[in-house]
Protein backbone atom coordinates (compact mmCIF):
# COMPACT_ATOMS: atom_id res chain seq x y z
CA UNK A 1 0.00 0.00 0.00
CA UNK A 2 1.41 3.38 -1.00
CA UNK A 3 0.70 6.58 0.84
CA UNK A 4 0.04 9.86 -0.93
CA UNK A 5 2.77 12.45 -0.80
CA UNK A 6 1.97 15.95 0.40
CA UNK A 7 1.46 18.18 -2.67
CA UNK A 8 3.34 21.05 -0.98
CA UNK A 9 6.33 18.76 -0.46
CA UNK A 10 6.21 17.73 -4.10
CA UNK A 11 6.30 21.40 -5.11
CA UNK A 12 9.63 21.98 -3.34
CA UNK A 13 11.38 18.67 -4.06
CA UNK A 14 13.65 18.55 -7.09
CA UNK A 15 15.90 15.90 -8.56
CA UNK A 16 19.28 16.12 -6.80
CA UNK A 17 21.09 15.39 -10.08
CA UNK A 18 19.31 17.73 -12.50
CA UNK A 19 17.55 20.14 -10.11
CA UNK A 20 14.51 19.53 -12.33
CA UNK A 21 10.91 18.81 -11.31
CA UNK A 22 9.68 15.44 -10.10
CA UNK A 23 6.46 13.59 -10.93
CA UNK A 24 4.67 11.45 -8.37
CA UNK A 25 3.77 7.93 -9.51
CA UNK A 26 1.28 6.78 -6.89
CA UNK A 27 0.94 3.23 -8.25
CA UNK A 28 4.70 2.60 -8.19
CA UNK A 29 5.34 4.66 -5.05
CA UNK A 30 8.09 6.65 -6.74
CA UNK A 31 9.14 10.16 -7.64
CA UNK A 32 10.16 10.31 -11.29
CA UNK A 33 12.77 12.58 -12.80
CA UNK A 34 12.10 12.53 -16.55
CA UNK A 35 15.14 14.71 -17.22
CA UNK A 36 17.51 12.23 -15.48
CA UNK A 37 15.56 9.15 -16.55
CA UNK A 38 15.38 7.76 -13.01
CA UNK A 39 12.79 7.08 -10.30
CA UNK A 40 13.38 7.64 -6.59
CA UNK A 41 11.56 5.26 -4.22
CA UNK A 42 9.22 6.38 -1.46
CA UNK A 43 9.49 4.22 1.65
CA UNK A 44 7.08 4.61 4.57
CA UNK A 45 6.00 7.96 3.12
CA UNK A 46 9.58 9.26 2.92
CA UNK A 47 11.14 10.05 -0.48
CA UNK A 48 14.60 8.49 -0.73
CA UNK A 49 16.39 11.14 -2.79
CA UNK A 50 19.70 9.31 -3.16
CA UNK A 51 20.89 8.63 -6.72
CA UNK A 52 22.29 5.27 -5.57
CA UNK A 53 18.78 4.22 -4.47
CA UNK A 54 17.08 5.32 -7.70
CA UNK A 55 16.27 2.98 -10.55
CA UNK A 56 16.70 3.66 -14.25
CA UNK A 57 13.48 4.23 -16.16
CA UNK A 58 12.78 1.91 -19.04
CA UNK A 59 12.11 3.82 -22.22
Amino acid sequence: MTADIDPKLLEILVCPLTKGPLEYDRDAGELISRKAGIAYPIRDGIPIMLPDEARQLEE
